[in-house]
């Protein structure tokens, strides 16, 4: 599928027609571009965050400071990928809060941070960009599922497989 001016489409991965700015909880998994492991290791099924994992844990819990009605729920910050649930409450009718909104704050602090500590601290370089253009969300419909996804969260660094670079998964 192409665009009137000839360029290729890309398929939005949101549901189409929903409101992500509805409140609620979501559950969301963002990537680091060519799933480069920036952010630490997982030794023995434990999560070893180095500098970099550490300031993407401390960004992800200053969320709610700068969006008043978002709360966060289970997260863990894996080697090349972060997951966590996202609580968007009842937003100002003058600035409604998307999870969109929320990611994009995600993503851009956490590169000017990163870019800022390559160059005064030697962090790895990255090329292009620090995450993967997108993100993945799953709408969290009821209690059960909220549960599911807190028990995924808390397990996945026992169930680390490293990708190869490149590689489709984000697990």
């Amino acid at each position: 599928m192409r665009t009137p001016e000839g360029w290729p489409c890309r398929r939005s991965i949101r549901l189409k027609g929903f409101d992500y700015s509805l409140p609620g909880p979501y559950f969301i998994t963002i990537g680091t571009q060519n799933q480069r492991p920036l952010f630490g290791d997982i030794v023995t099924g434990q999560v070893q965050l180095n500098p970099a994992g550490q300031m993407i844990s401390g960004v992800w819990c200053e969320l709610p400071e700068h969006y008043p009605g978002v709360t966060l729920d289970a997260f863990v910050v894996m080697p090349n990928h972060v997951h966590g649930i996202v609580v968007l409450g009842r937003a100002s009718i003058h600035e409604p809060i998307s999870l969109g909104d929320v990611v994009h704050r995600f993503k851009s602090f956490t590169t000017a941070r990163y870019r800022l500590a390559v160059r005064e601290s030697g962090w790895p370089r990255f090329h292009g960009r620090l995450w993967h253009r997108n993100y993945y969300e799953r709408i969290v419909r009821n209690r059960a599922a909220l549960l599911a996804i807190r028990r995924y969260i808390a397990d996945n660094p026992r169930s680390w497989k490293p990708a190869a670079p490149d590689a489709a998964s984000h697990d």
